[in-house]
């Protein structure tokens, strides 16, 4: 019960800092996002480059974008810093809880900024691009959305605890931006046909995909997409497998 209470005050702390930085938080997980709506859901439509029902399948992936991404950089970044040559973590590791539980604590944290990042996205997509959601279908995107975050915090973790502080710039290069535009966001997976049958094995290899795909199939249930229970069903094998990796070279980085 004391790890338990503890767990809860340090959550409850970090949602409080949160809250004071709201303004830099808000303009973190909005800018991106905003224009690759306005300017790929709403001028290339009116001028006729995409055609016009593509909005309705860009915003889905966008707002699972907008979650995953930011609980994974919600995680990954504090953690750099932390483990840097401050060592600001061992603050942290001497609260009465187990080490695990800290770390747990990390990506629980992340996956709520991040859900609150892709709960953001949704009213700001529907005044963008004039579309509307059905009621009914708000709670299955809400439980899809709070397991892509938490996918993307697992993930996050591995890497927060993988790559030192000095290499946190090539990270976003090479970790970020493939995560990005192999997550099936701006386009339904199954679309890809033969030719491009290589790059469908990669997206099919990104937790992203599912994130998306899932999104899609509660909200365009007659388009193309990924069975629903698959894209449940992988998106909670990642958040076991990353998570444990994480959670073991978060305990390692932490007794070094």
């Amino acid at each position: 019960m004391t790890a338990l209470r503890t767990f809860n005050a340090v959550l409850g702390r970090d949602i409080f800092v949160t809250g004071r930085e709201l303004p830099s938080f808000l303009a973190q997980v909005i800018i991106q996002p905003f224009f690759t709506l306005f300017i790929f859901g709403k001028v290339l439509s009116q001028i006729g480059y995409v055609q016009g029902n593509f909005a309705q399948v860009l915003l889905p992936g966008v707002v699972a974008l907008n979650g995953f991404l930011g609980a994974l950089q919600n995680t990954t970044l504090p953690l750099v810093l932390d483990f840097s040559w401050t060592r600001e973590i061992e603050d942290r590791l001497l609260a009465p809880m187990p080490i695990a539980m800290v770390a747990v604590e990390k990506m629980v944290f992340g996956a709520l900024r991040g859900l609150l990042a892709a709960v953001l996205m949704i009213p700001i997509g529907f005044l963008i691009l004039g579309l509307t959601w059905p009621a009914s279908s708000l709670p299955m995107v809400l439980v899809v959305l709070i397991l892509g975050s938490l996918a993307g915090a697992a993930i996050g973790m591995v890497v927060g605890t993988s790559v030192p502080p000095r290499r946190i710039n090539i990270m976003f290069a090479v970790i970020l931006t493939p995560l990005m535009f192999t997550g099936s966001t701006q386009f339904p997976w199954s679309s890809l046909n033969d030719d491009l049958l290589w790059f469908k094995v990669v997206c099919a290899l990104n937790p992203l995909t599912y994130a998306s795909e899932a999104m899609r199939a509660v909200l365009l249930p007659n388009g193309q997409n990924i069975a629903l229970w698959v894209s449940l069903l992988v998106m909670l094998g990642a958040i076991g497998l990353f998570g444990a990796i994480g959670v073991r070279g978060f305990m390692r980085r932490a007794l070094d």
